[in-house]
């Protein structure tokens, strides 16, 4: 939680701030629920789905 990703999210490429990581009960894929902005209380979050095996970088 808290950590910042750049991730493709409402159509363009974005850095997200990670809310939590949801449990989709599938094995192949990791679901994460983030922010767009650094205003968590003024943003509203999304789902973002990634492959097990994809290559996640945190953003600096």
């Amino acid at each position: 939680m808290g950590d910042r990703i750049i991730a493709y999210c409402n159509n363009k490429m974005q850095i997200c701030t990670v809310k939590r990581i949801l449990d989709s009960g599938q094995t192949n894929n990791i679901t994460l629920s983030v922010f767009t902005s650094d205003h968590y209380r003024i943003s509203v979050s999304h789902t973002v789905r990634f492959k097990r095996d994809a290559l996640v970088d945190l953003a600096g």
